[in-house]
């Protein structure tokens, strides 16, 4: 079994979890959940940088990539260095995450979040706009093109942007549709969690150009971003190389500084 199976079949569990511990109506009554939208499609299009920093502790591929970071600090690094967002894993099995880290970040983090999670049920999105949200992503590869389109509308109702991850051409048809704002290129084979940059350069011109493009994972080298501009990406999504650092807040705004040059 690879690493994405066993990850989808323990999503599965947590979420019968979470439907059996949790109602809708005390998701419904969080903080959060009135909250105005924040647009990340927005802050892409009028950004130079177009830098998504995130907060990641751990990789089924790497491991522990920092376990030592405070994460209030690690998003006041990132708010600091004027990311147009900031991504948060909250899966803490795989990735060491946790929707407290959500939360905390909702608490300092001025624009749009990204709740970076496995999401294949509605109840699912219902949660991300509780834990403060803006964002909710979608992994074609994980999904039908019917769930996809169910999930995608339910987020837009909740007044949530969609970004729909694809990884190759031929999940690009599963994620077509009105209801997502973003598309994501993800260089990481996720069976194998191997990266490849030109993932993104041999898919960008197969996405059509009312959906704006973003490319994910792999990203260590300003020189990157300013290659994939050549090919259409509005938005980075950098985790591995801030958070392997001492201080990524720093790490990200040097980075922000190389490529708005």
């Amino acid at each position: 079994m690879n690493i994405l199976n066993k990850i989808i079949r323990h999503k599965k569990n947590e979420i019968d979890y979470l439907k059996h511990n949790y109602s809708i109506s005390q998701l419904e009554s969080t903080s959060f959940f009135e909250k105005e939208t924040i647009s990340l499609k927005s802050k892409l299009i009028s950004s130079n940088s177009g830098i998504i920093a995130e907060h990641k502790r751990k990789s089924p591929s790497k491991d522990i990539i920092n376990n030592n970071l405070k994460i209030r600090d690690v998003i006041q690094g990132y708010q600091d260095a004027g990311v147009c967002g900031i991504s948060v894993l909250t899966d803490l099995d795989f990735f060491g995450g946790t929707n407290d880290d959500l939360k905390i970040t909702r608490e300092i983090f001025e624009g749009p979040i990204l709740r970076k999670e496995f999401i294949l049920d509605e109840f699912q999105i219902i949660e991300s706009k509780s834990l403060g949200a803006d964002v909710i992503l979608l992994i074609a590869s994980v999904l039908t093109k019917q769930e996809i389109f169910k999930l995608s509308k339910l987020a837009k109702e909740l007044n949530l942007e969609v970004l729909a991850e694809v990884h190759n051409e031929n999940e690009l048809d599963k994620v077509l549709n009105p209801y997502i704002d973003l598309i994501g290129v993800n260089n990481r084979d996720l069976k194998i969690f191997k990266t490849d940059i030109n993932i993104s350069k041999n898919i960008s011109k197969k996405i059509p150009a009312d959906f704006l493009k973003i490319s994910e994972s792999g990203i260590y080298n300003y020189n990157v971003v300013k290659d994939l501009r050549e090919y259409g990406f509005k938005g980075f999504l950098i985790g591995e190389y801030f958070m392997k650092t001492i201080n990524p807040g720093f790490t990200a705004s040097e980075f922000i500084k190389k490529i708005e040059v």
